[in-house]
This record gives structure tokens, C-alpha cells and sequence, in this order.
């Protein structure tokens, strides 16, 4: 297994972390923002506050995106494995 195998794997794998995580990620942040311009706008200054909602937020996405996560991970993990002969050479 040379360097650009090694190379060509992290990337892979990095970037299906990134496009994995970004819907959760998406979603936390959204509800972030309008819970802080809530905050803002009732001068609430709770700061856990914030937390429920996004839990609750973060559960419906994994409800709605959880399918789609656990294939592309498939994908990654059989792409990875299907070339595993080449990587002990």
C-alpha cells in the first residue's frame, strides 16, 4: 500500500465524515440562531436554554437524515472493503 493509497483513503474518508455530519450540523446551527435572536428579543439570557431545543431538533434530523448517513457510510465501507486485496500489496 503506497502513500497515495493511504492518501486517497483519508480523503475519502474525511470527506464522507464531513458530508455525513453537515445535516446535523445544518440543523443545530439553525435552531442555535433562532433560539439566540429569541434570547435577544425577550432579553431571556438563559443559557440552557438552547439545549433542549437543539436536542429535540438534532433527534427529528436523525429521524429524517438517518437513513440517507447510514448509506453513504455503507457506500464508504464497501468501497473500502471490495479494494482491501489491493491494500496489502
Amino acid at each position: 500500500m503506497t502513500i497515495d493509497d493511504v492518501t486517497a483513503v483519508a480523503s475519502t474518508a474525511i470527506f464522507t465524515i464531513i458530508k455525513c455530519s453537515a445535516p446535523l450540523l445544518i440543523v443545530s446551527l439553525c435552531v442555535g440562531l433562532i433560539v439566540s435572536i429569541f434570547q435577544t428579543v425577550t432579553s431571556i439570557q438563559e443559557q440552557t436554554l438552547t439545549f433542549v431545543p437543539k436536542v429535540l431538533a438534532i433527534f427529528m434530523a436523525l429521524i429524517l437524515f438517518g437513513h440517507w448517513i447510514m448509506n453513504q457510510m455503507v457506500d464508504f465501507m464497501i468501497n473500502l472493503w471490495s479494494d482491501f486485496a489491493s491494500y496489502l500489496q
